[in-house]
């Protein structure tokens, strides 16, 4: 698609996702107003619009703008999946939702309530997300009849460059051809001919065929770390030509990491990472859920804090809190803060025991630990020790869900580099490990579900997981 033509798609599409949020805005406003019988349909659109109304209302849609352009509504979403653009859609709706709602609430703007913001953010989210797939749709149809094409040639004629050219083929709705291969003759040049593709030339001659050919982007495919003077130097003559350069080589071969542009003080780097917490958007709204709903329970729960304080006081001498090093995000030391549930000299007395440990690994754990005091065993079995945990979560040293944070003692007994990986998160108060039988889950399975929960993690596997976590509290399971 010409650049003229990209435009006008793009500033067409910006005007219909201000005309959209606007048309949900209104249909949300008649629906809550029908409901509770303040106006009619028709009175609606007779009202008179209030200056300083008319501005908030600017304002919010600026906002819903500049949202949808940070999540990269607007951005080519070419060679992204299907699945991939619609959560883009709906984390850019969602934000949107949440910002009206946040200005509703800072200006008091009574008719937002959340039967409105519910149907808002529907509407929104149903019209923007057909409007798209409609565009795909069409789009894929043009390409596939062989207009708005995009010419590719790819510099390397290795395994790689020949299975990207591949699944490029097997995507023709993305709209792209392969044009031909850039090398030298080299050792596997006759695989390359047996596979039929056109080696289009070589490097010394590339600058002549960009210059006299139609290519749109060229794909370097060749291994950057021996052979960096040219990719270098194919880098310099696509940048000095005007041509889109996209680098498909995996530099370090990394099996699980996956890989990002970022750009940082006009330097461009790439970064590799592993797991599932890398969405900034999303890990802003888990911190924001720990924070609200730590706070929220700590308000709620204060009789129960009060009474199992009180409780410990008259039940054993000691403090009412235990406090230990914990291992936290990346390994940073933190107190950890639970109600004392042993005798006062726990810690001293460990090496007297370490013989009953009885679960694997560096862990330890006694399903029957004669340090416990007898109200020790209730609030363990409850589960109400750990309640002071929140304060942890409230401060940001752990998250509500995540990996259990372990004891200093324990992270020294790790001899397998894989198992500090769990450590690549903030540790949680509940985790896959907890909600799955905890103490009666051995330390290798153990390892095994915190890797898993990185992996797949996402805020609905959160919220799954603290699900699943009320009822494994009620029913004691395998607590120790």
């Amino acid at each position: 698609m010409g650049q003229i033509r990209r435009q006008i798609l793009l500033n067409a599409l910006k005007l219909f996702d201000v005309a959209m949020m606007m048309a949900a805005f209104a249909a949300a406003a008649v629906a809550v107003s029908e409901s509770s019988g303040v106006f009619t349909l028709q009175e609606f659109f007779s009202m008179r619009v209030k200056i300083g109304n008319f501005v908030i209302f600017s304002a919010l849609t600026v906002v819903w703008h500049i949202i949808f352009s940070v999540f990269g509504i607007y951005d080519s979403h070419r060679l992204s999946g299907r699945s991939e653009q619609l959560l883009d859609i709906l984390k850019a709706t969602t934000t949107g939702t949440l910002a009206i709602l946040a200005g509703a609430t800072l200006f008091h703007i009574r008719m937002i309530t959340v039967l409105f913001v519910a149907i808002f953010w529907f509407v929104s989210t149903a019209v923007t997300m057909s409007s798209r797939m409609t565009l795909r749709t069409a789009l894929k149809q043009i390409r596939l009849h062989g207009r708005n094409l995009r010419y590719m040639l790819i510099v390397g004629t290795n395994q790689r460059a020949l299975e990207f050219a591949r699944k490029i083929e097997q995507t023709q709705e993305f709209g792209y051809r392969v044009i031909g291969f850039v090398d030298e003759e080299w050792q596997g040049m006759e695989q390359f001919r047996a596979s039929g593709y056109r080696l289009a030339c070589s490097y010394a001659d590339l600058p002549r065929f960009l210059r006299e050919n139609v290519v749109d982007e060229v794909a370097l495919a060749v291994p950057v770390r021996s052979l960096h003077s040219h990719a270098s130097e194919i880098a310099a003559i696509c940048e000095e030509q005007g041509i889109m350069l996209r680098l498909v080589s995996n530099i370090f071969d990394l099996k699980m990491a996956r890989s990002r542009a970022e750009e940082f003080e006009g330097s461009s780097h790439i970064a590799h990472y592993t797991g599932g917490m890398t969405d900034s958007w999303a890990l802003i709204a888990k911190r924001m859920i720990d924070f609200t709903v730590s706070l929220f329970l700590i308000v709620l729960l204060a009789p129960v804090f009060l009474l199992a304080a009180l409780a410990i006081k008259l039940t054993s001498p000691g403090p009412v809190l235990f406090m230990q090093n914990r291992m936290g995000l990346n390994k940073r030391r933190f107190k950890i803060c639970k109600f004392r549930t042993m005798v006062i000299d726990a810690e001293k007395r460990m090496k007297e025991i370490e013989h009953l440990n009885e679960v694997s690994g560096p862990v330890f754990k006694i399903k029957n630990d004669p340090r416990i005091t007898p109200l020790g065993r209730f609030l363990r079995k409850s589960s109400i020790d750990e309640l002071p945990q929140l304060f942890n979560v409230l401060k940001g040293d752990m998250s509500l869900v995540g990996p259990r944070p372990l004891p200093v003692r324990d992270y020294e007994g790790f001899n397998e580099d894989w198992q500090r990986r769990r450590f690549s998160v903030r540790p949680g108060i509940t985790c896959l490990w907890q909600v799955g039988g905890r103490s009666s889950v051995t330390f290798e399975k153990w390892m095994e579900l915190d890797l898993q929960y990185i992996d797949r993690w996402s805020l609905w596997l959160d919220f799954q997981i603290l699900l699943r976590t009320i009822p494994a509290v009620l029913g004691g399971s395998g607590a120790a």
